[in-house]
């Protein structure tokens, strides 16, 4: 017999992305929680309508406190979290059930996830299959307290799934701009925290290594000239990341 599950999004302007996420959940969980950052283009109203519990907050503390805050609601066994971008597929869906009818001493299942660059899944460059943690038993995780790239902290044995998890994480180079701008400048902030100092030649250096590690070591060369563009994101946010970091040094000095 599958437990009941709790599913938990956060949200800000998500109108592009939330319908399609919920709906992918409808014939897996029971409860959907929504912690929503005051969005503006009814993403709260399209919640409501699956039926989801809406908790609104005014203020940003970063991603994994937000969804912290998130798994303060659930009131089921298990918990998955998911991104407003990212889809549960038919056979995830099926291995998942499987899994929890029979999870003994698990609890935590890592999925891969199968990304969308532009228009294009990408099979290499680091990006596949790239396991997230995102099924767990409620009590024994918790998000780590990162402003970006936050990641569960289960407390227990975990188990890696076949099945993907598919991400629609850049629909067009302006929303990859986009988001380049805001991750460096959240990477930066989360840096200066922790009291990391840069330069120039630490931009620089990060940047380029950042594109060689994508196009090269991790084979971004397979995927075409998608794969290429991408390392030039990647290269690129990691050099806004310490420039940011850098002012934010010379700043603090004055």
């Amino acid at each position: 017999m599958t437990p009941k599950i709790s599913a938990i999004i956060i949200t800000k302007n998500e109108i592009l992305n939330i319908a399609e996420c919920l709906n992918s959940l409808s014939d897996f969980v029971d409860e959907i929680i929504v912690v929503d950052n005051e969005s503006t283009d009814g993403t709260v109203k399209i919640a409501e309508q699956f039926q989801a519990k809406v908790i609104q907050t005014t203020s940003w503390p970063g991603f994994g406190p937000q969804k912290n805050v998130a798994l303060g609601h659930v009131t089921h066994e298990w918990v998955l979290s998911i991104d407003a971008d990212e889809r549960l597929t038919p056979e995830l869906i099926y291995e998942m059930k499987s899994a929890l009818s029979d999870s003994q001493d698990i609890i935590c299942f890592s999925i891969p996830r199968l990304s969308q660059y532009c228009g294009t899944f990408i099979h290499h460059s680091g990006w596949y299959p790239d396991y997230v943690d995102r099924l767990f038993k409620r009590g024994h995780a918790q998000f780590s307290d990162h402003l970006v790239h936050e990641r569960l902290i289960p407390n227990g044995k975990t188990k890696k799934l076949k099945n993907h998890l598919i991400h629609y994480s850049y629909r067009n180079f302006e929303q990859v701009i986009q988001k380049v701008n805001r991750y460096s400048t959240l990477g930066a902030e989360q840096a200066f925290q922790k009291g990391k100092s840069s330069s120039l030649f630490s931009a620089l250096v990060h940047g380029f290594w950042a594109f060689f590690r994508t196009f090269i070591l991790r084979l971004g060369f397979l995927d075409g000239k998608y794969g290429f563009a991408l390392a030039i994101s990647n290269g690129q946010a990691s050099y806004y990341k310490y420039i940011k970091l850098m002012h934010l040094n010379q700043q603090n000095k004055n």
